[in-house]
């Protein structure tokens, strides 16, 4: 019994932040600093009532034009930016689909590792035989979690959903994973308040760190040095393992797909690993980080432009929020 891909779309929201308008916002950070320093030019964001689901079920239904939806017979909806603390996601995901009732549905609260892990779940679903079809969706609102004055993250992260198939096949198309978790590393990228520990609270007065970002405990904190020290420690070796564990060389590799996190990091990243620039994908310019659905929607562009095609190897590499990582090889 094997897995594959069988169908992958995205969907990006109407409304565009770029970087003429940023610079506008801070006068000291100029347009072209920003494509410079992060390799962004704009990235779309969700409306004042757009959710996750809402994207979701745009990426979805674009996913399912050319695919039978009666044969879906699991949901996973990827999110960290949640409709409701309950019911999931995912069980809203399904209904407005009007997919069939007597189907699995759940939620994965992970991000820029989450489509790894998703694939790792709709894979163990397959082969336990528990599913032959598993719709896995990645739909992130980070805009939602960010502070209007904060233009470091403003910078770097876009809206986005991406929906891709998951089916039964008669050979097996993803390969072995190699998962990691390091929950140490959880207060280097986190929303302090908003769950069950810490309750929102909007009377909080914003402060601001050495190098003048904004910071308050009820929007998104990330600790860029940290974030960067460990991805650079934790990437090589993943990258290696998960080679090792599919007894594959680099060279085996027709393409790589890492987390579009930002144009610093990854530059260094394929550097460090030795990785060809033609064997590599970089491309956020027009999206952002889209969080989970960064590697997908990295997939689709590279089919849709020839990049990669039948019976190549892609390498597919997950890093971020937990901390946590993953990585797989997949036949095309």
């Amino acid at each position: 019994m094997g897995t594959k891909i069988s169908a992958i779309s995205y969907f990006l929201p109407d409304q565009i932040l770029d970087n003429i308008q940023l610079s506008a916002e801070f006068p000291e950070w100029e347009a072209t600093k920003i494509m410079e320093k992060v390799g962004i030019n704009r990235r779309h964001i969700s409306g004042k009532e757009e959710t996750a689901v809402d994207l979701a079920f745009e990426a979805a239904k674009l996913v399912l034009e050319d695919y039978d939806p009666d044969l879906i017979d699991f949901v996973i909806l990827c999110t960290q930016s949640p409709d409701y603390f309950l019911p999931a996601s995912a069980c809203l995901l399904q209904d407005k689909l009007k997919l069939r009732t007597n189907i699995g549905a759940l939620d994965v609260n992970q991000g820029c590792s989450g489509f790894i892990y998703g694939l790792a779940l709709a894979k163990g679903l397959i082969n336990s035989k528990i599913s032959k079809n598993v719709l896995l969706v990645t739909s992130e609102t980070y805009s939602k979690h960010i502070h209007p004055k904060d233009k470091s993250n403003r910078s770097i992260f876009g809206d986005a959903a991406a929906a891709t198939i998951i089916s039964y096949s008669e050979k097996e198309q993803i390969l072995d994973f190699e998962l990691g978790t390091d929950g140490s590393g959880m207060d280097k990228l986190i929303v302090r308040r908003g769950g069950l520990r810490n309750k929102q609270d909007f009377s909080e007065k914003d402060r601001f760190d050495e190098a003048g970002s904004v910071l308050n405990d009820n929007y998104l904190f990330m600790d860029g040095p940290n974030i960067f020290n460990f991805t650079i420690s934790k990437v090589p070796r993943l990258v290696n393992s998960t080679l090792s564990k599919n007894n594959l060389e680099i060279n085996d590799i027709d393409y790589i797909i890492y987390h579009q996190a930002n144009k610093y990091m990854l530059d260094y990243l394929r550097k460090k690993s030795q990785i060809p620039v033609e064997k590599f994908y970089q491309n956020m310019e027009e999206t952002g980080n889209t969080v989970s659905s960064t590697i997908p929607i990295a997939l689709k562009n590279s089919l849709m432009a020839g990049t990669i095609k039948s019976g190549d190897k892609v390498l597919l590499v997950g890093f971020g929020v937990g901390y946590s990582w993953g990585a797989t090889v997949i036949e095309i």
